[in-house]
């Protein structure tokens, strides 16, 4: 295919040095020099020599170039290469011509790998040391510039080959706390080399070699911002070696790649990079990768993420007297202080992830430990020196060679080939050389040390979605809400002018009125136009109306682009008005249809007080009462995402995930970035087999909210199930650092996710229930547990641990959301990953969810036994104690609950609101009648209700406390008008109080709203006898 042939032919790169500005030469008026070109070690040529005055430019107009194909100058070599410009100044006037070299001047080649196929700059001329260019600098003078030009014929890649391919960036920077043996003083000096190898294409390795480390010793950090250099820096002068616009930047002391994150190494790394010595290189070495290396890397990594990178010191000396004897041979011929690092590239296989950089231990070198950690069978080093010495002729030279590293390839293989001829290779002296190795690269081991690496790509390996797919998926909810927003707009500006048209002529619309004669509507029309126009009222409609019309176009008729042809134009226009007109008629029929009347609304409950109510008719399994609040609350704000959001959470409850999913989705529609619809609808969208949305879904939520930790751990739950270890892997990695960034002291309660638990399962009347046998295996003895517990509960507190804080991880995070909004199958899911973590929290905790997942599949039993093992690890949980008494009331086991409900408000609990209901309603059936009004005061304090104001009602009633009874009871009315029970209630004090019209009409109430409780009903007819009515009245 196109893309993994790469260069199909070779092409000619031109280079044009042009001119010359601010140059000086040794004499002072005038400059004689020349330039000289060179790329990948080869002189491409020289300018004419020109002697021009230093206030003038020099013209050299060099003109030279070279043939960039698959076997020469590659496309790699111009990623990671500059064309070198070299001005040289002559001296003829010597008796031997002299030649001086002024300065260098780097030209990057890299705009011919994005596709330029010209490109110009006028690039500094960076001073050999001491050349009157030099000088110059340091007399404030005007800099030293060459004006180049650089062009090919025609692009060196297709638009394809370019999408499909990447430029890969691998920058070492610094090796810190290194051996004290390493001094820079030492003799002979040294070289300090890191190498890696990196696929460039399907059949290409390539060896990164980075062979200018040098030693420092410590006493500051290294400066940051810093620039990196190229990789061919010995080559250059000082400055010329600095890739211009890349810098090493600050790095977080968290970085989350590499070795020493953890909390105790925070001291030690402070330490080292300021105090002890480093080898730093901050070479940074470009690589173009095409769609075959890009493949081939991927999988490399996919197969194998641990990656090495091998560090060695080398002598910069040539040592070639034959006549040493055989260990020192072996010595020279071994690779000095062998390391290695061994690099975890899965991120780079991450969505959307384009660099890792992080801290590398720096273990020593063994082959056995190679194969087992990275697969690989051979050292990149060893291969380097083993090479033929003819492969030493292709390293890049130039004018300038600043550094001896270049030699030290060389000199090995030639001390090789000498001690060969003398005597043949042997395993034992192999032996040996691995002994002498390991303990030079143990002492790296031993004073800890570590390298700092950076790999970056242009683009990302796995791309990350696009968050425009999420819109399109939910193009059809934004159309209806666009045609909503029309109708809205409609009834506001009709409203608007029937104000107008009444302020001129009276009321509009009066009953019993004749329609106007024609003439007499044509003359009003008129005026009111004209008034309209006058006043700008008309103009103000037309921006009121401009937003939903372009919003029509937009979202329903799918129109972005503009039009290329008039023809198109009209026939869309044409079609637009039609519309238009027709929807304008649709929303004048809802506002001004005259058989509409208003309604007189009593006031209407706040939302909060909607959801309440809502929540207590869950609580009783009314669940036709709790879909009419949640609908009451959809009506009255459509646009408000929550009240969807709630009600889809309440046919989750009711495992009607058709209409779940239709909830979840308006919320949605309504506002893309609300995430806890996104991450429900991903749920329920992988329940049904719809992966690719589930996907979308989960992505979208971490996009909306990047510091949600339940988002990533949803995220990472659904790509392990689908198989995608690494994007499963970095979501969790990017959970648990969410996690960690939360503040201590923020409360992580669960006890709002317990109000109403196992009520799916349960929708039966309770009275048809068959109450559980009581044994001595099953039952909880709540006297012993409190004595054992008391002395438990001291220590603790003298230790200060408190009794709810409980440890807390990504999966605990996700089980609360999943369990809260009813998502059975991915809880089990997440309980099962909470289970395997090494980090998991307490085992009450994970019983405590896993109880709650039990009672609402209806498994009380195993919720039981989870409970137990819940309460062994943790007396103190208030959260458990109160499910126990949830699952006793639902067994009807109510003399157990009440103890499980008491032991729970000892412990204040973060949410007792379902507590306090059933704990008074137990109290009342036990004819507990003061304890239940404090009960049910609490509640009335921390969260009022229509149920925590009847409560507290009943018990003022059966107290005989009428007046305080009727108080509360006129509460509980004002909160919920349509609760039949509190009707009956107010019947009783009515009649006890012998207010028989208000006894009448609030037993009328009572029975119109189907009062179904028989026991309250044979009261009230009883005292209705003894009060003197002859029958009951209705």
């Amino acid at each position: 295919m196109e893309s993994h042939r790469g260069l199909e032919r070779a092409v000619t790169v031109q280079i044009n040095v042009l001119t010359g500005k601010h140059l000086r030469g040794s004499r002072s008026e005038s400059c004689l020099s020349f330039i000289r070109a060179e790329f990948n070690g080869r002189v491409l040529g020289d300018s004419q020599t020109l002697d021009v005055a230093v206030d003038r430019d020099a013209v050299y107009n060099l003109t030279c170039s070279f043939e960039c194909s698959e076997l020469t100058h590659t496309l790699d070599h111009l990623a990671h290469q500059p064309v070198i410009l070299t001005l040289i100044e002559d001296s003829p006037e010597e008796k031997e011509q002299k030649t001086a070299v002024l300065g260098q001047a780097v030209v990057d080649l890299l705009p011919l790998l994005k596709g330029q196929r010209r490109f110009s700059s006028s690039v500094l001329l960076h001073a050999v040391p001491g050349s009157p260019v030099d000088a110059s600098l340091n007399e404030d003078s005007e800099k030293a510039t060459l004006d180049v030009s650089v062009s090919v014929q025609e692009p060196l890649l297709s638009d394809i080959q370019i999408s499909e391919s990447n430029m890969l960036m691998v920058t070492v920077e610094t090796a810190y706390s290194v051996p004290d043996i390493w001094d820079p003083a030492s003799t002979p000096p040294s070289s300090y080399v890191a190498a890696l190898q990196i696929p460039l294409s399907a059949a290409k390795e390539q060896i990164l070699l980075f062979s200018n480390g040098r030693v420092k010793m410590g006493g500051e950090r290294e400066s940051v911002p810093r620039p990196k250099k190229w990789p061919v820096g010995h080559l250059l002068v000082p400055g010329a070696e600095v890739m211009e616009g890349q810098f090493i930047e600050t790095e977080p002391t968290d970085m989350s790649h590499g070795d020493l994150m953890d909390i105790e190494d925070t001291d030690f790394r402070a330490d080292a990079e300021c105090n002890r010595k480093r080898v730093s290189w901050d070479t940074v070495r470009r690589c173009f990768i095409d769609a075959g290396g890009l493949a081939c890397l991927s999988r490399r990594i996919a197969e194998c993420r641990l990656w090495p990178v091998e560090i060695m010191r080398c002598p910069q000396t040539r040592q070639t007297d034959a006549g040493k004897n055989h260990k020192e041979k072996q010595a020279e011929d071994e690779i000095s202080f062998h390391g290695v690092v061994y690099m975890d590239l899965a991120p780079l296989l991450y969505p959307g992830v384009r660099r890792i950089h992080g801290t590398y231990r720096i273990h020593p070198f063994h082959e056995c430990e190679l194969l087992t950690k990275a697969q690989r069978t051979h050292s990149v080093l060893m291969e380097m020196s083993r090479a033929p010495a003819s492969h030493g002729s292709t390293r890049p030279s130039s004018s300038v060679d600043t550094s001896k590293a270049s030699q030290v390839f060389e000199n090995k293989r030639e001390n090789r080939d000498a001690f060969k001829k003398g005597k043949p290779d042997q395993s034992d002296s192999r032996a040996d050389t691995n002994v002498q190795v390991n303990a030079k690269g143990q002492m790296c081991a031993d004073s800890r040390s570590y390298i700092v690496i950076e790999i970056a790509l242009d683009k990302p390996l796995v791309p990350k979605r696009p968050p425009g797919e999420l819109a399109k998926r939910l193009m059809p909810q934004r159309a209806e809400r666009a045609v909503h927003h029309y109708h809205s707009q409609i009834a506001s500006v009709t409203a608007q002018v029937l104000d107008q048209y009444q302020q001129l002529f009276g009321a509009a619309f009066v009953l019993g009125r004749r329609p106007l004669d024609p003439a007499l509507r044509e003359e009003r029309k008129a005026r009111l136009l004209g008034e309209l126009n006058s006043s700008g009222t008309y103009f103000a409609f037309k921006e009121q109306m401009k937003y939903s019309v372009v919003r029509i176009v937009r979202e329903k008729m799918m129109r972005t682009d503009a039009f290329k042809d008039p023809e198109e134009l009209q026939a869309f226009l044409s079609q637009l008005y039609v519309y238009l007109v027709d929807e304008m008629h649709v929303a004048l029929n809802k506002t001004l249809s005259v058989d509409s009347q208003d309604k007189h609304r009593e006031p209407g409950l706040s939302f909060s007080q909607l959801k309440l109510l809502a929540k207590e008719a869950e609580l009783n399994n009314d669940y036709k009462q709790a879909a009419q609040y949640y609908q009451e609350c959809a009506v009255r704000d459509d646009s408000e995402p929550s009240h969807w959001f709630d009600y889809g959470v309440f046919h989750m409850l009711t495992a009607d995930h058709i209409k779940a999913e239709e909830c979840f989705q308006r919320a949605v529609s309504i506002d893309q970035k609300h995430t806890s619809s996104l991450l429900m609808c991903g749920v329920l969208s992988e329940m049904n087999g719809c992966y690719e949305d589930a996907e979308t879904f989960f992505e979208s939520a971490t996009c909306a909210e990047p510091d949600s930790v339940v988002a990533w751990t949803l995220f990472g739950l659904f790509c392990q199930s689908q198989e995608k270890s690494f994007q499963a892997e970095m979501a969790f990695l990017e959970a648990n650092k969410q996690l960690r960034s939360v503040p201590k002291n923020k409360p992580e309660s669960t006890a709002e996710h317990q109000t109403e638990p196992g009520e799916k399962n349960h929708q039966t009347d309770k009275t048809s229930q068959t109450p559980a046998g009581k044994t001595e295996e099953t039952d909880i003895d709540v006297k012993t547990v409190n004595e054992v517990d008391n002395r438990d509960c001291k220590e603790e507190e003298a230790a200060g641990v408190s009794p709810s804080s409980v440890k807390t991880t990504i999966y605990t995070e996700a089980v609360r959301f999943l369990l809260k909004n009813y998502a059975l199958q991915m809880a089990q899911r997440a309980l099962a990953q909470e289970l395997l973590s090494p980090d998991r929290g307490s085992n009450s905790s994970y019983h405590l969810a896993l109880a709650q997942l039990q009672m609402l599949r209806g498994e009380h039993n195993s919720a039981e036994e989870s409970l137990r093992e819940a309460l062994t690890d943790n007396l103190q949980n208030p959260d458990v104690w109160a499910l126990w008494g949830h699952l006793n009331y639902m067994r009807e086991d109510y003399s157990q609950a009440k103890s499980c409900y008491e032991r729970t408000t000892s412990l204040d609990a973060a949410d007792t609101h379902s507590v306090h209901l059933r704990l008074g309603s137990i109290y009342l059936q036990d004819r507990e009648y003061k304890k239940a009004k404090g009960t049910f005061q609490k509640a009335c304090r921390s969260s009022p209700s229509c149920l925590t104001w009847l409560g507290l009602g009943t018990a003022y009633y059966r107290l005989d406390e009428l007046k305080e009874a009727e108080d509360a009871l006129t509460k509980a009315s004002a909160l919920n008008s349509r609760n039949a029970e509190v009707y009956g209630f107010l019947t009783l004090v009515y009649l006890r109080a012998g207010r028989k019209p208000e006894a009448e009409q609030s037993y009328n109430y009572a029975v119109k709203m189907n009062l179904q409780k028989e026991l309250l009903l044979q009261e009230i007819h009883d005292l209705q006898a003894r009060a003197g009515f002859e029958k009951p009245f209705f």
